[in-house]
């Protein structure tokens, strides 16, 4: 059944961390340190949603990558800091991103984007993307103060585009954003990105797509 709305994840989903490589390099000097603080960020943020206590995104971009540059005992000045975290307003889309979400677009899909960055920090990612006029709306879970996978963000969704929740399909490239917007109660299509696989545990993604482009076959054909 077609979705009534197709809401993305945006990083890693649609856009490209390893743009971010380079000023890891240059701040820290490993690029392969940058998983470890995307990870460590989320960690963070999940934290905020079992225990109730909000913490934004940015910040806990901020706080990850102190604790992660502690660890490699490098002192970490707030400039140094802003030049990877405000990195992250400026990461290209993977190569399958526009062409894909432009061919769902003409298909008559509604497609809106839900991250966890604030709003506007999402909304300079798609436009520098060059995103944002590809889809219908942007929208961010400190909107309604609580990061995926809790169930708010998922609900507003929903309430935004004016459709029932089970109308709503989430596209992530992270396990546990699936894994969030089944419980929610939308469906789900996982993206998987390199790297990235679907969690075995619980309730499943209908669709498991290698990229966009894959998704937008799917849904077209």
């Amino acid at each position: 059944m077609r979705p009534g709305v197709i809401a993305y994840d945006v990083n890693e989903t649609l856009l490209d961390l390893s743009a971010l490589d380079a000023p890891f390099k240059e701040v820290l000097g490993d690029a392969a340190l940058r998983p470890a603080w995307f990870g460590t960020m989320l960690q963070l943020s999940f934290v905020g949603v079992i225990t109730g206590r909000y913490v934004d995104f940015t910040t806990a971009q901020h706080a990850a990558l102190r604790m992660v540059a502690e660890r490699m005992g490098t002192e970490l000045s707030d400039e140094d800091a802003e030049r990877i975290v405000g990195a992250m307003q400026r990461l290209p889309p993977h190569p399958d991103v526009p062409g894909a979400i432009a061919t769902l677009r003409d298909a008559g899909f509604r497609q809106v984007t839900i991250t966890n960055s604030p709003l506007g920090v999402a909304r300079a990612q798609l436009e520098f993307a060059g995103l944002d006029v590809l889809v219908d709306d942007v929208l961010s879970a400190d909107e309604v103060s609580q990061l995926k996978p809790g169930p708010r963000p998922y609900a507003l969704v929903a309430e935004r585009s004016g459709v029932p929740v089970g109308d709503v399909m989430l596209v992530a490239a992270h396990a546990w954003d699936v894994s969030g917007a089944l419980a929610a109660g939308t469906r789900a299509a996982f993206v998987a990105r390199p790297g990235m696989v679907p969690s075995p545990i619980g309730d499943q993604a209908e669709l498991v797509v290698a990229d966009i482009a894959a998704l937008a076959r799917e849904l077209t054909t």
